[in-house]
């Protein structure tokens, strides 16, 4: 691991050119930070936003039952440092998480001093998990995940991956399949459980469907909406050609483009206008919403008031081998969705939605275009689509609960 530190300073250095914030803060993946030396506290790590957005539910309810007790968030990128510090502000403590480097962790648990870990979904770091076993600290595996691609990984480094895994406390899986492929590598059956997915107990404010049509309102209520969430890099290039086609027959369909990091908005905007779309931003001037094609939303954090706003939405990181993104947020909302093939990340939850009618996957921008164009023009099969991924969501609730009674239980 020691040897890999040339290679996480270049990844970081590399990635500044996108998103200046990578240069900042390296002494706290070091294991340096400002934190006071905390006792007792509760360190939860989310590497990104999804991973964030998850442990809201969880966190909320540290800080509520144990309110005198410190609650340390870490992330490994800015934008889940945005996002923790936009949910909680000074509710908690936040910096980046340390690298998995036996003296850097060690330095870190000896500034915070942790009384429980908990490591959001598919985080397997083998120091980390090494340094809480010595100080018997209990780690838990939360709303854990485990894809059969990254499973096939792991298998390379077997040895490894057994001696970490055997040391977490208790592993709480999303799903059985999740669970077999941790025993699989190594865990004991009593060492998972399957506590179901915590996106599905996500409570939205009682405003939001209200912020979701002043938007509507916005851009413009006589037009359809479409919109295209956690967009990537080669999978905005598919979903302009799907939207080319699809205004050869709807001319008064809107675009709204919604990159999974914002950092890339300027790249976005040039490929849009480089095809003689107008774009307005979020952030810009929204005085002529009714005469553009494509409104590109370039913060974090508004996703569902954007499906409060939509008719249909296409969740990203599908046309690309990304993985996928949580549809679950979208569904919650009662839109339609779609999603395209690559989807290994949300395997179990995607085939759960198809089979529930909620939702529809496609191949390519020419099945992108079609099946949009079918949803929109059949309102009736929107609504019920949207309708049906409502009633999935609410059939599985009830995942935060369980993970509770784990947490109290250690």
């Amino acid at each position: 691991m020691y040897l890999l530190v040339p290679l996480f300073l270049w990844r970081l250095f590399h990635r500044g050119f996108r998103d200046r914030q990578y240069w900042y803060r390296w002494s706290e993946r070091f294991g340096f930070s400002r934190l006071p030396e905390l006792m007792g506290s509760i360190w939860i790590h989310a590497v990104s936003v999804g991973e964030v957005q998850a442990s809201v539910p969880l966190i909320e309810y540290f800080l509520r039952s144990k309110p005198q007790t410190p609650v340390v968030i870490t992330t490994m990128t800015p934008t889940g440092s945005q996002r923790v510090i936009s949910l909680f502000g000074n509710r908690v403590y936040h910096v980046y998480s340390p690298y998995d480097l036996s003296g850097v962790v060690s330095r870190f648990l000896n500034r915070i001093n942790p009384a429980r870990v908990v490591i959001m979904e598919t985080e397997i770091w083998p120091n980390i998990i090494g340094w809480c076993y010595r100080r018997q600290v209990p780690l838990l595996l939360a709303n854990a995940r485990l894809s059969e691609r990254s499973a096939e990984r792991y298998r390379r480094i077997r040895s490894l991956a057994y001696q970490a895994i055997s040391r977490i406390s208790c592993i709480a899986a999303q799903t059985e399949s999740d669970r077999l492929r941790f025993m699989d590598l190594g865990a004991a059956p009593e060492q998972v459980i399957v506590t179901g997915n915590i996106k599905m107990d996500t409570n939205p404010p009682a405003e939001l469907r209200e912020q979701g049509q002043v938007i509507r309102r916005r851009l413009g209520v006589g037009r359809s909406v479409w919109i295209a969430a956690s967009t990537h890099a080669g999978e905005e290039e598919q979903i302009l050609e799907a939207y080319a086609m699809l205004k050869k027959t709807m001319c008064s369909v809107l675009l709204v483009l919604i990159p999974r990091h914002p950092e890339r908005s300027d790249e976005v905007e040039r490929l849009c206008r480089k095809n003689n779309w107008k774009v307005i931003r979020h952030t810009q001037d929204q005085s002529h919403c009714t005469e553009l094609d494509i409104y590109l939303v370039d913060t974090l954090g508004e996703l569902p008031q954007f499906f409060c706003a939509g008719d249909v939405a296409f969740i990203g990181g599908s046309l690309v081998p990304v993985g996928g993104h949580n549809m679950i947020e979208a569904s919650a909302q009662g839109i339609a969705v779609v999603f395209g093939p690559h989807l290994f990340n949300f395997h179990d939850i995607s085939h759960q939605l198809l089979q529930a009618d909620a939702a529809r996957m496609i191949t390519d921008s020419r099945t992108l275009a079609l099946t949009i164009q079918e949803l929109l023009k059949n309102a009736d099969l929107c609504y019920e689509l949207g309708r049906n991924g409502r009633a999935y969501v609410e059939s599985n609730r009830g995942a935060l609960q369980r993970l509770i009674e784990i947490v109290v239980k250690y």
